[in-house]
């Protein structure tokens, strides 16, 4: 009887023998965070995490003021400070671990994401462009959206602000829908739509660098700013 149980188990111990044997299996490929997390992203690391992703972490975090510590690849406890505020102050869950969210926050590129429409193949950069426009223009007509878009493209160009989409959009205090929540929302075709016209050189902000809306704007300083466009419910200034 023991035999015949055996029996039932050698094939499923021949393909082990066979994995182990060759390498394809092993505890840790089981069993470490990058294993999973490589499905989701291309970046997952936290405290006790050392690397040239740690590093650039670090570096994106002390180009915006919320790292002062070093750029040594070691993720300790001012590291992962940094992340958290950084989390805190862009609407995102304070963990300080940099999943997939906080990632696609610090400019850093992921791995095709998965929706109900299926696998979508996408730059980071067009994501990111596109989920601030859906953040920060949705209802605005069709060149508003594209205007918007512009506008972070041209202050990429310019020396005075961060010279990556990420950078100028996660700017602190730069835009409403990141302190408010709305640049998270997952963005829509339109969106997309405007973000990509906008990469591909269509500037309707006529090279402006700032827009606001008058009738919701708290700031005395914008207006002082030349109105170049006015779009919708946006105005468009140098």
């Amino acid at each position: 009887m023991f035999k015949n149980k055996l029996q039932k188990f050698i094939p499923y111990i021949i393909i082990l023998l066979i994995y182990t044997s060759f390498g394809f299996l092993s505890y840790n490929d089981f069993f470490t965070d990058r294993n999973f997390s490589d499905t989701a992203s291309s970046l997952i690391v936290k405290y006790g995490s050392r690397g040239t992703e740690v590093k650039t972490v670090q570096t994106k975090l002390k180009r915006w003021g919320y790292y002062k510590g070093s750029v040594d690849g070691i993720f300790g406890w001012k590291t992962r400070s940094a992340v958290v505020t950084f989390q805190k102050k862009n609407g995102l869950k304070a963990d300080g671990i940099v999943g997939t969210a906080t990632s696609k926050a610090l400019g850093i590129p992921v791995k095709a994401a998965t929706t109900s429409r299926g696998t979508v193949s996408r730059s980071n950069e067009v994501y990111t462009l596109a989920q601030a426009v859906n953040g920060e223009a949705r209802g605005e007509p069709y060149i508003g959206q594209v205007a918007v878009a512009a506008v972070i493209l041209n202050r990429v160009d310019d020396p005075r602000f961060p010279n990556s989409i990420a950078g100028v959009i996660y700017q602190p205090g730069a835009f409403t829908a990141v302190a408010d929540g709305q640049m998270f929302l997952e963005p829509n075709e339109t969106a997309f739509k405007a973000a990509r016209d906008a990469l591909n050189g269509w500037d309707p902000s006529g090279g402006a660098i700032y827009y606001f809306n008058p009738a919701t704007s708290t700031s005395k300083w914008i207006w002082s700013r030349p109105v170049i466009k006015v779009i919708g419910k946006h105005y468009f200034a140098k």
